[in-house]
C-alpha cells in the first residue's frame, strides 16, 4: 500500500455471509520430480490438480518402492500432501509436509503448503509462522503465500496485516480476481499522525481523510 509518509492507516474488514469472510486457501502446484516411474507420475498428478485416493496411493507406492535422492523424496511427500490438502485431509497433509521438511529443512514449498493446511485446520498462528518461513526461503508463486497469510491474519483479528498482504498479493498477480474480491470488503482511512515532539493540535481537528467504503459482496 502506498500510504503517504506520516500517515496512520486504520483498516477494518467488512464481515459478510454470516461472518464467513475468507475465500479458500491456495495450495501451491505440484513439485517436479523427474526420472520416470511412480514418483514422476505422482508429480504430474499433483501439477494437474488431481486428488483422491487413487493418486494418493500412486505417491505412496513411489515412496515405498522407489529409490530417490533426498530432494525428490521430499518433493514426493509434498506432492502427496498437496493431494491430501485438496481432499481436505489437513492433518494427514501436515504430516507429509513435516516429513518433507525433515528431508529438506529449507524447502519453501513444504512450508507454504503446510501453512495452507494449518489454515484448513484452524491453526492460524502456526500458519503465519510457516508462511513467513516460505517467503523468507523464496517460495515460487509468492502471491499465494501472501494471500494465505492474509486469510490467517483475518482469523487472528488483524485486519490491517491482512489488508497489506492482500495488496501485496494483488501487486504480484494483478489479474487475480479472488484477491480483488477480498480487498473490496475492506474500509481504509488515512489520518494525520503528529511526529514526536510536535505541538498537540486541538481536539477534533484531525479527521479521517479519503475514507472509502467499497460495496460488499453478498
Amino acid at each position: 500500500m502506498n500510504a503517504s509518509a506520516g500517515a496512520v492507516v486504520a483498516v477494518a474488514a467488512m464481515i459478510t455471509a454470516a461472518g464467513a469472510f475468507a475465500g479458500p486457501m491456495q495450495a501451491q502446484p505440484g513439485i517436479s520430480v523427474t526420472g520416470g516411474g511412480l514418483a514422476e507420475a505422482c508429480s504430474d498428478a499433483a501439477k494437474r490438480g488431481e486428488f483422491g485416493f487413487r493418486v494418493e496411493q500412486l505417491c505412496t507406492s513411489a515412496l515405498d518402492t522407489e529409490g530417490m535422492l533426498p530432494l525428490d523424496r521430499a518433493g514426493t511427500y509434498v506432492n502427496r500432501g498437496i493431494l491430501k490438502l485438496r481432499s481436505l485431509k489437513y492433518d494427514q497433509a501436515t504430516e507429509d509436509f513435516d516429513t518433507a521438511i525433515r528431508y529438506k529443512a529449507d524447502f519453501p514449498e513444504a512450508y507454504v503448503n503446510r501453512g495452507a493446511a494449518h489454515i484448513g485446520a484452524h491453526r492460524f498462528t502456526e500458519s503465519v509462522a510457516d508462511l513467513n518461513r516460505a517467503l523468507e526461503l523464496g517460495v515460487k508463486e509468492p502471491e499465494k503465500a501472501y494471500y494465505n497469510r492474509a486469510l490467517a491474519f483475518e482469523w487472528l483479528d488483524n485486519p490491517k496485516a491482512a489488508y497489506l498482504d492482500y495488496r501485496k498479493a494483488l501487486e504480484l498477480a494483478p489479474d487475480w480476481d479472488l484477491v480483488k474480491q477480498q480487498l473490496e470488503r475492506f474500509v481504509v482511512s488515512h489520518a494525520e499522525l503528529r511526529p514526536p515532539g510536535a505541538p498537540s493540535k486541538p481536539q477534533n481537528t484531525t479527521q479521517p481523510q479519503n475514507t472509502t467504503q467499497p460495496q460488499t459482496k453478498p
